[in-house]
């Protein structure tokens, strides 16, 4: 059963090491409800500018293989170490989801606009989970960037990995790192500061 998020909950919020989540993590009908929760972003026009693609289990390991290949084909001097992790980047967490930017023509939603809406479909997917018991973490990682992983992933030309959502359960008590001073980062707009540049 969901449980609504308090500010405390927010203020705690925290990633767990994709390597430290294992099962279990939520059965389809919960991922469902976490995903219907997540796309009730800001989305100026209605646009609908994101959609979702789920990496089953049985198809991880022919994508890790597939990614340490494309990766050396890239970067041929590539360290062996870091083609293992191009082979494990989808093995740890029970449910992974990559969510896609999906950016139509629009005269007044750009495109940075669009990208955004669909970042927040990512993050609102990492506060859902967390809502049902969950743990997660939001990775991009060079795979996201890739043309060639795209292909594979059945993205259009005006498509693009925001970012793979790992989901299960966390093996550790995730550590606290350090934060921002939240005053630091507040400021107060100046009208003075107002002017006009004239030819």
């Amino acid at each position: 059963m969901c449980v609504p998020l308090s500010l405390s909950d927010l203020s705690e919020r925290r990633s767990a090491p994709v390597a430290q989540l294992g099962a279990p993590g939520p059965d389809r009908p919960t991922l469902l409800r976490c995903i219907k929760a997540a796309i009730r972003v800001p989305d100026h026009g209605k646009l609908v500018p994101f959609r979702l693609i789920e990496i089953p289990s049985a198809a991880r390991d022919a994508l890790g293989e597939a990614l340490a290949r494309r990766h050396q084909e890239l970067e041929p001097d590539v360290a062996p170490k870091v083609l293992d992790k191009d082979r494990t980047r989808f093995s740890f967490a029970p449910t992974v989801v990559a969510v896609v930017a999906r950016v139509v023509e629009s005269p007044k939603v750009p495109r940075l606009e669009q990208e955004l809406t669909a970042g927040c479909v990512a993050f609102q997917l990492l506060q859902a989970v967390a809502a049902e018991g969950f743990a997660g973490n939001w990775l991009t990682g060079w795979a996201a960037y890739d043309l060639e992983v795209a292909r594979w992933f059945g993205l259009e030309p005006n498509e693009l990995i925001i970012g793979f959502v790992h989901i299960g359960t966390a093996r550790v008590d995730v550590p606290e790192r350090e934060r921002p001073d939240v005053t630091s980062l507040l400021s107060e707009f100046n009208p003075d500061s107002i002017s006009f540049t004239r030819d």
